[in-house]
């Protein structure tokens, strides 16, 4: 004998659908594989920090076009293991993309970007005229 479960709904899936959306904005079906992003202003420029851990600096794609910044990565791997009995053989595949308008201000030209300890590191430097100027002392005559 065994237990089984019941559900007495008369559309499941249906109600899933209807129930489980978070209505409010919430982040109950954000997707996880995207990585999360912080963006600092300061008075020399803008630091993106994506946290995309185990990954290799060749696994990613910077590009900028028409003042849109886009940041992707595609990692696929395949394992396979032959045994005189059985032959096993895995694949995954995982990928991202993140695109970001960049502000009249950034100098899209100086753009630097490194990756350690899991974090890619973009740096976005001001243009010379954004930056802010140091104060000036003016004589009285």
């Amino acid at each position: 004998m065994s237990i089984v479960k019941r559900n007495n709904l008369f559309f499941p899936s249906l109600m899933n659908d209807f129930v489980s959306p978070d209505w409010f904005g919430g982040t109950e079906k954000w997707n996880a594989s995207m990585p999360a992003v912080n963006i600092k202003d300061n008075t020399e420029g803008f630091e993106l920090e994506l946290a995309v851990p185990g990954m290799k600096k060749d696994d990613f794609t910077v590009e900028i076009d028409n003042d849109v910044l886009t940041i992707s990565s595609e990692v696929k791997s395949e394992n396979e293991e032959s045994n005189d009995n059985y032959t096993r053989k895995e694949f995954s595949y995982s990928s991202f993309k993140r695109a970001f308008t960049l502000p009249e201000t950034v100098d899209g030209s100086k753009i630097d970007a490194k990756y350690e300890d899991g974090v890619l590191k973009l740096t976005l430097p001001k243009k010379q005229e954004a930056l802010p100027k140091p104060k000036r002392l003016i004589e009285i005559g």
